[in-house]
């Protein structure tokens, strides 16, 4: 054994047998027969990967030998190594390295694919081309080849199959699998030839999916090959493949050949990548490219799994389906990606039955007989066969199939297809009518008709059908002739007659043989026979005879009678008239040269008959214009009957009369036009075709009018349908260009390319990159190739000149261009625009220097300022000012403003207007020493002014009197109050403005200035000076005012008059006044409760304009001389203290005029006291109002004082808490309108407002009542929206709604005591001290979105606290947005095919034809959103009439439908919300098309007498010429054709219509005659010489050749078996072959016999096997005797009559199928009796389910005896 020969002789035998028993397993039956032990366990793989080889031994058991070896091997480890393993071969040279060979280390390479030994182990040497085989046998598992599977083992290289077992020989196919039929992959093979170019460097020439293998290309050319590499991640690589040898491209084994003239690519495969090979350019001459590989089919079709059931009981069926699954992404994908591969055959669906369990419902009779035993699978029926569309020569016909299904009762339904796929679907088109149609036959030419000369010979042509019988039905049009001209060689003599037979006259041939009668002859004729008797004995009577149409049968000398049609010519008459003399018995006179005969002489036919008009025949036309011809009847003038009309003279039948008829126009009708070519190739296209509705107004005239479409009655037919239904091949689809990177100077811009397929449905199939075959286009190109205009490039500015002082800084200036090539040049600086001399220059100011000698100081500019006002009161030239102040001018004033500085140069003073800097002009003039002057002041010169020295600014603010700062004009110079009325009713706005300011403006500007919150630091002043101007008018009850004089009403006296004129004088032209003395009348307002702050304020402007004039006077005083002093003394009383103000305005003055005057009217004032509240006693409290009380548990009584003045007298009232105090025992209201309270409790809590109410106005002022001092808050519950003022104040409790950019005030007026502490909040978050809060009021400023929200106020003390809640919401107005993508994409999605306009609130347009319909979108944005109303012509469009349209997307979107002239117009959209209104506007413009007449088309006739001119019409769109297919179905306006070119003709050649060709085929000739004539002005046409049309023009031809074409007919086969499809019983169909030839038997192509009927191919025959029929058996018996559910079931089968046996059903189709299943015994049940009701009561009792209620109740006899 050759185990024990392997041992070592130092190995115990007992420890070898023992190895060998313990690995021994049970014998087989095999070994059992034989001497062999059993095998031993496999011993370990020789390799853990990349496959090795394992062993097992077994023993022989005997002392002889064993038949058989005693090891077996099997290979193992089957599995691929990891790419570091590197090569097995490798590593066992490898293992040598550390061996010296000959005294010598070498690094081992593996030498592979040695043919002769290929399982030693030979190494090379590396660097050196030693090759040493170092071991005689490689390691077991070793491949013996690298393209092989086969492996050493034991020094042999033994087969391995793809399958990895020894000795196997499978085999992988072309697509990689082993054992597999090649149908997972395809050949692809292919040729490509190079169009490259200067332009075009490089092409694709494929592209090699994935998974791919085989891979063979072979280039022959100048261009070289390259790689491009996309693996399934997206990585992309390139591979230049540059010189031969092998690579290793995405783990893809890649071998390169490359040769002077060619190059090889080789790859085994798979490819682990997506490979896209390409050529680059590199010679003149084109290459080409062969490839081949097979291509992986990753797209296969997969069953999927039974669908659910038909049926959930009572036996239904299921059926499978089939769905495309990706290989790749192992995921089902859409159908068509299957579709894609022609090798991929859909498996057809399998069917089962299934739910066979039956019914609860039915008692469970289906579990006994299964209601199916004969019930048929869904099954394909179909319809009869349609007529054949063709009678012979070959058709089609139709039939309609679908799957059915029959139910319990034999109704048959129809089903889904799906149901009936299990068998093929019947063919719904077949041929029919196959045979030959009927065709001419011409037999021999008969001899010529004379012996001599030029004669006729004759032929009889027959209509013969496919079965070769004489019938009809062939056109007479392709019949051939049945006589030609004879010429007989001999020469004639000529007879003794007169004229040689055949030169007889016609009429006296004819009559010849009318007398002698015709003889039938080898040409179809009518044969009369002779006349009978006349059917009277006298006079006039009839005579008839019998016409056949007849030929000579020339090859059996028989006559045949043939149908009429065959016979040419007209029939001759079968009746006649005859005359059999008078019958008054009398002989009639005869007369010498008359004839004798039967029916007398000419004479007396012509006084017994004659011609006559007998009305009109019907008319030619039914509409639009018609002729009629008058009918001519030969009549007796005797009997005026009608007569033959041989019995009238031919020569005097009168002449054709003819008249018009039916002249009303025709009605209108739909006139329909071809449709359009496709517009689409694949996929969906439409085809369109013009349809108009039409009237012919007259044929005579040629006249057609087009009508308006609503003129034709008939439904009007379709004008658009689809075509070209069905899916595209794949290809490349761009995106749109997206916008160039550059404006200009040359950029880039993208697009997407994409592969898709369109799909018969019009949608897209977005599919990869490797189905799109075609070049893809490009993805990137270059735009804006244009130069840019010429800019400057400025660079940063210099540093200073100078290190102190003032200095310069200075910065260059390039002219640059971008070119369009992207790079940038330097131009020239002319080609640049003027660049200001301040963009390259400016100023610098540094510290100032020290003077030489003299340390320098630290000192900057200073200005000095002074903090002064001015009011203009009188009008001045000009003005001198100096900067820090305000001043409040009239207009026209010129001003000069001085800016005095220290430490700083004047010429470098700047200034400034409302932060823009001030140069020179014709009204402005800056000066270089400091100063500036405004030439007569005007509006627009209000602002702040701004004088700058290096860093030190000062500014002085001018406002205008009169103008718009809110300032009111008041005259300045002595006028009546006449015309200050007439100055108010001319500014109606200025004064209402006036009594605006008047009621609010101040008070809210003294909050502003004690917050320091001005929000316009120009206006800190305004108010006071406003009241200051209004304080009784500058002059005159200004005067009165400071005289105090409190009359009610002054006399006015010239006296009076004079003293206020001298008074005015003292006023000063300009008032000045200190800032600091305003600015603490405002700090002392402040601090004064809100009630007082008007009268106050009234008392405090009085007191400062005292002051000013005081000051005035006093000036004066000593400036004028004592002769000056003239003026009476103006009395001004001495300044008062506050606190004395009340009685000031209580008391009279002691200047009062005698007379009793009363006192001026005033509104009320309630009067403020600035005591506390007085403590009378414990339980007594007496406070003024504006204090708080606090009630304690001892307070008996609350005095609270209320006093109030104003002319008329107030009158007080009581609320607490914004309600009327209800006054009783314990609440009163004392005689001076002091409220008490007696007693108080918790519930008088609250704040009592006192109110003083007169018919000039009202006053309130409130006082806080608190519970042992507890927090109160004054609150209102009211809701404000705010959409104008700029400023809005209202209680904490309100609701605010306003516009952005307010200034909200929110009061929180709390009471306590001690005072209660006001605390803010946010949304329940605490407001900073960075919120403008001041007294419990909180302002918010210059509002927004942001400060929307929740604000709380709390109030707490040591008592307690109380929140009040405000809520602020911001509106926005309706707004345009400045983004209106979504409103694009928005009319995008609603209609992407209909024209569209945005409104814009200065009105867009949009023009439409009539009849579209059109999209009109609204942007807009507000908060809350806007509700939008749409108009048209101002009126709502839901209001207007014949306006078809809707309101989509929430009102942003109107589409009007059916545009008309009505239609058109503008309409306009109305956004409103709380915030406000806005109207945006468009206009829609119907652009119509109409006829015009324009000028007169060229004469019809250069002369003669039909030239005319018609007028030319064109289609106008808006006065512009367009197409005339827009103008289709206007009406044309009537245009009359004008005479032109009446003039005689110049004489010319004029040819008759050519003849009939004397030949069908084959060659003939035709003639025409050629004349010359002379066409008259009149349109008589007059002969003339041929000598005078010859010198004009060649004589034309008057003979040609004519039907050239070869003689050509339809030939036959005989019928073939009438073996076809069964059609009826015993009838079948039968097929023949139907060729075209010439006469002489040539065959050619069908095209040739195209204008010959084509004879039948197919026909109906007689078949025995058609003779079939249904046949039914017997009905069963029924499965129950009553109740509704019995039925019954009988056999249908199709037969044979004959034999009766069975034949295939579709045999018997054409008959309808019997019903094999139907109800029966359907009575009610009778209960009275217990009796079975079914007939298997037996088997229910032999399976014991008589318990069960259901069988209990139909087998009630049964059951019951069981």
């Amino acid at each position: 054994m050759e185990c024990c020969r392997r041992a070592t002789p130092g190995t115990p035998l007992l420890f070898l047998a023992f190895l060998l028993l313990s690995s021994r397993t049970t014998r087989s039956e095999e070994d059992r027969d034989s001497l062999w032990d059993a095998w031993g366990s496999w011993s370990e793989c020789s390799r853990t990967c990349g496959g090795g080889a394992s062993y097992s031994l077994r023993r022989c058991l005997s002392n002889k030998s064993c038949e058989g070896r005693n090891i077996r091997y099997r290979t193992c480890s089957n599995v691929d190594c990891p790419p570091e393993a590197g090569d097995f071969r490798a590593q066992q040279c490898s293992a040598h390295n550390d061996v010296k060979h000959h005294g010598q280390f070498y690094e081992w390479l593996p030498v592979s694919n040695d043919p002769d030994n290929p399982c030693s182990l030979k190494c090379q040497a590396k660097g050196t081309e030693l090759v040493v085989e170092l071991s005689p046998k490689v390691l077991d598992g070793t491949r013996c080849n690298t393209d092989t599977l086969d492996m050493c083992i034991s020094g042999l290289c033994q087969i391995v199959g793809c399958d990895h077992q020894l000795g196997s020989t499978a085999k992988e196919d072309n697509c990689g699998v082993c054992n597999g039929d090649g149908s997972t992959c395809r050949l692809v093979r292919g040729q490509y030839q190079s169009q490259l170019s200067a332009t075009k460097l490089d092409d694709t020439v494929v592209a090699i999916p994935y998974g791919s293998r085989h891979v063979l290309l072979s280039l022959k050319g100048p261009e070289h090959l390259y790689l491009e590499t996309k693996t399934l991640q997206g990585a992309k690589g390139e591979n230049s493949l540059s010189s031969t040898g092998t690579f290793l491209v995405e783990n893809s084994k890649v071998d390169f050949q490359k040769y002077p003239d060619k190059e090889m690519l080789r790859m085994a495969g798979p490819l682990m990548a997506d490979f896209i090979v390409k050529i680059r350019n590199s010679g003149p001459a084109n290459s080409t490219v062969q490839f081949m590989f097979y291509q992986p089919i990753i797209h296969r079709w997969r069953e999927t799994d039974f669908f659910p059931c038909s049926a959930t009981c009572g036996g239904g069926y299921q059926l499978t389906s089939a769905e495309c699954y990706d290989l790749r992404s192992n995921r089902v994908v859409a159908d068509q990606y299957c579709h894609y591969y022609p090798e991929n055959i859909k498996p057809k669906p399998k069917l089962q039955e299934c739910n066979l369990d039956p019914c609860p419902a039915s008692g469970g009779y289906k579990q006994i007989m299964p209601y199916d035993l004969y019930h048929p699978l869904p099954r394909w029926e179909a319809t009869p066969w349609t007529a054949c569309s063709s009678s012979c020569g070959g058709g089609l016909q139709s039939r309609a199939v679908s799957c059915v299904e029959e139910d319990i009762q034999g109704h048959v339904t129809s089903v889904e297809e799906w149901k009936c796929m299990y068998t093929p679907k019947m063919p719904i088109v077949q041929p029919c009518n196959i045979f030959d149609c009927p065709k001419w036959l011409a037999q021999e030419w008969s001899p010529c008709t004379v012996t001599c000369g030029q004669g006729l010979r004759y032929r009889v042509v027959l209509c013969i059908n496919h079965r070769g019988m004489h019938t009809g039905g062939c056109s007479s049009k392709t019949k051939p002739h049945i006589k030609e001209e004879c010429i007989i060689p001999t020469p004639c003599y000529k007879p003794k007659e007169k004229l040689p037979v055949e030169a007889r006259t016609p009429w006296y041939k004819q009559a010849q043989e009318l007398e002698e009668g015709a003889a039938v002859s080898e040409e179809p004729s009518f044969i009369p026979e002779a006349w009978s008797a006349c059917t009277v004995t006298c006079g006039v009577g009839t005579q008839v005879r019998i016409v056949k149409c007849q030929v000579l049968l020339s090859f059996s000398q028989s006559v045949a009678d043939l149908p009429v049609d065959e016979c040419e010519g007209p029939k001759p008459a079968s009746q006649r008239a005859c005359y059999a003399g008078p019958c008054n018995r009398e002989v009639p006179e005869s007369h010498p040269g008359e004839t004798d005969g039967l029916l007398g002489g000419p004479r007396d036919f012509d006084e017994l008959y004659d011609w006559e008009y007998e009305g009109f025949t019907k008319c030619s036309e039914t509409c639009g214009g018609g002729v009629q011809e008058a009918v001519v009847s030969c009549l007796n003038k005797q009997t005026r009957e009608p007569a033959d009309e041989n019995l009238c003279v031919t020569s005097r039948r009168p002449p054709k009369l003819l008249k018009a008829c039916s002249l009303d126009p025709c009605p209108s009708r739909w006139e329909i036009g071809q449709w359009s070519p496709c517009s689409l190739t694949c996929g969906v296209g439409l085809q369109t075709r013009d349809v108009f509705c039409s009237q012919i107004r007259s044929r005579e005239m040629n006249e057609t009018v087009i009508l308006a479409d609503d003129l034709c009655r008939q439904h009007k037919p379709s004008t658009v349908q689809a075509c070209n239904r069905f899916n595209c091949p794949p290809d490349w689809y761009p995106a749109q260009w997206q916008p160039c990177s550059r404006t200009c100077g040359g950029g880039v811009q993208k697009r997407e390319i994409l592969c898709k397929q369109r799909m018969a449905d019009g949608s897209f199939l977005e599919l990869p990159e490797t189905f799109c075959s075609a070049s893809k286009l490009a993805s990137q190109q270059a735009c804006k190739k244009d130069d840019c205009p010429s800019e400057w490039l400025l660079s940063d500015w210099t540093e200073c000149s100078t290190s102190c002082g003032e200095g310069t800084q200075t910065r260059s200036a390039i002219c640059r261009k971008v070119l369009k090539t992207g790079a940038s040049a330097i131009v020239n600086s002319s080609l640049c625009p003027p660049l200001p001399f301040s963009s390259s220059i400016r100023p610098c100011m540094l510290a100032t220097c020290a003077r030489p000698g003299r340390p320098s100081t630290k000192h900057s500019p200073h200005i000095e300022a002074a903090r002064k006002i001015y009011i203009q009161t009188r009008r001045q030239r000009k003005l001198h000012f100096v900067v820090g102040g305000f001043a409040y001018l009239l207009p026209k004033t010129a001003v000069v403003l001085r800016c005095p500085t220290r430490r700083f140069r004047k010429p470098l003073i700047t200034w400034e207007k409302d932060g823009q800097h001030l140069t020179s002009s014709a009204h402005v003039t800056v000066a270089p020493f400091g100063y500036l002057k405004i030439h007569r002041l005007k509006p627009s010169d209000a602002g702040i002014y701004t004088c700058s020295a290096g860093p030190a600014r000062e500014q002085f603010v001018i406002k205008l009197i009169g103008g718009n700062q809110k300032l009111v004009a008041r005259p300045m110079s002595l006028r009546s109050e006449e015309e200050a009325l007439r100055v108010r009713k001319a500014n109606p706005k200025e004064a209402l403005q006036t009594h605006k300011h008047q009621n609010g403006i101040f008070a809210n500007g003294s909050k502003a200035e004690k917050r320091g919150l001005a929000a316009d630091p120009g206006s800190h002043y305004d108010d006071l000076v406003s009241r200051l101007l209004e304080q009784g008018g500058w002059p005159g009850e200004l005067l009165a005012s400071w005289e105090v004089q409190d009359s009610t009403e002054r006399n006015t006296s010239s006296e009076e008059d004079q003293n206020a004129e001298q008074a005015l004088l003292h006023l000063p032209f300009t008032i000045v006044t200190e800032q600091q003395r305003l600015d603490d009348i405002l700090r002392n307002l402040s601090q004064q409760p809100e009630e007082l702050r008007d009268v106050y304020s009234k008392h405090l402007v009085a007191q400062l304009a005292q002051e000013i004039f005081r000051s005035h006077v006093e000036h004066q005083d000593t400036l004028l001389k004592p002769s000056e002093q003239r003026i009476p003394p103006v009395a001004i009383p001495p300044r008062k203290p506050v606190s004395s103000f009340t009685s000031l305005l209580r008391t009279s003055s002691s200047g009062e005029v005698a007379g009793g005057s009363r006192r001026p009217h005033r509104k009320p004032t309630i009067l403020r006291k600035i005591s506390a509240a007085q403590q009378l006693s414990a339980s007594e409290v007496v406070t003024h109002l504006g204090q708080t009380v606090a009630l304690a548990s001892g307070t008996l009584s609350v005095l609270l004082h209320c006093e109030a003045i104003g002319n008329p007298r107030p009158t007080i009232s009581w609320a607490r808490n914004g309600e009327e105090v209800q006054f009783s025992e314990r609440i009163l209201l004392q005689p001076d309108d002091s409220l008490q309270i007696l007693a108080p409790v918790e519930a008088d809590v609250g704040f009592y407002t006192c109110n003083a109410t007169n018919a000039l106005g009202y006053d309130s002022v409130s006082i806080a009542v608190t519970l042992a001092g507890k927090p109160l808050v004054k609150t209102s519950r009211m809701t404000m929206i705010n959409t104008k003022e700029p400023a809005v104040t209202v209680d904490v409790g309100s609701t605010i709604k306003t516009v952005q950019g307010v200034n909200v005030t929110i009061n929180c007026q709390v009471a306590g005591v001690p005072e209660a502490e006001v605390t803010w909040f946010r949304n329940k978050s605490k407001l900073g001290s960075s919120h403008h809060l001041h007294e419990g009021s909180l302002l918010l400023t210059d509002v927004s979105f942001s400060d929307q929200g929740l604000y709380s106020c709390r109030a707490a003390n040591v008592h307690g606290e109380l929140t009040e809640n405000t809520q602020l919401l911001i509106l926005d107005p309706p707004q345009v947005p400045v983004q209106l993508e979504d409103i694009r994409a928005l009319l995008s999605a609603t209609g992407p095919n209909l024209p569209s306009v945005l409104m814009s609130p200065l009105g867009t347009q949009l023009v439409l034809d009539p009849g579209n319909s059109a999209l009109l979108g609204c942007p807009i944005t507000g908060h809350p959103t806007p509700n939008i109303t749409w108009f048209h012509g101002g009126r709502s469009v839901a209001t207007v009439t014949g306006l078809t349209h809707h309101i989509l997307a929430a009102g942003q979107v109107l589409q009007v439908a059916n545009l008309n002239g009505e239609s058109q117009g503008e309409f306009s959209c109305l956004a409103q919300n709380e915030a406000g209104v806005l109207v945006q506007k468009a206009s829609l413009v119907i652009q119509d098309y109409w006829w015009s007449v324009d000028r007169l088309a060229t004469c019809s006739a250069s002369c003669g007498n039909r030239g005319v001119q018609q007028p030319r019409l064109k289609c106008l769109l808006n006065s512009t010429e367009v197409s005339p297919a827009h103008c289709a179905g206007k009406v044309r306006p009537a245009v009359h054709p004008v005479p032109c070119n009446r003039r005689d003709c110049p004489s010319r050649w004029m040819v008759t219509s050519w003849s009939a060709c004397t030949r069908s085929c084959g060659g003939g000739i035709q003639t025409r005659r050629v004349t010359c004539q002379k066409l008259k002005a009149s349109g008589i046409s007059a002969p003339v010489s041929n000598d005078i049309c010859t010198q004009l023009a060649k004589r034309p031809v008057d003979t040609q050749a004519c039907n050239q074409q070869l003689c050509v007919e339809w030939a036959f086969s005989s019928w073939g078996q009438c073996n076809g499809p069964c059609i009826g019983p015993r009838l079948a169909v039968q097929h023949r072959q139907v060729f075209c030839q010439t006469l002489d038997g040539v065959t050619l192509s069908s095209e040739q016999c195209s204008a010959l009927p084509r004879p039948v191919s197919t026909q109906n025959c007689w078949s025995e096997a058609c003779s079939v029929h249904w046949r039914v058996s017997l009905w069963t018996l029924c499965t129950a005797t009553c109740g509704n559910y019995g039925f019954q079931s009988r056999r249908v089968e199709c037969v044979h009559a004959r034999t009766n046996k069975a034949v295939p059903e579709h045999l018997c189709s054409w008959g309808p199928r019997p019903a094999n299943w139907q109800r029966c015994n359907i009575t009610p049940c009778e209960n009275m009796e217990c009796r079975d009701t079914t007939r298997y009561c037996e088997k229910v009792k032999q399976l014991k389910l008589c318990q069960l209620s259901q069988f209990k109740s139909r087998c009630c006899g049964t059951c019951g005896k069981a």
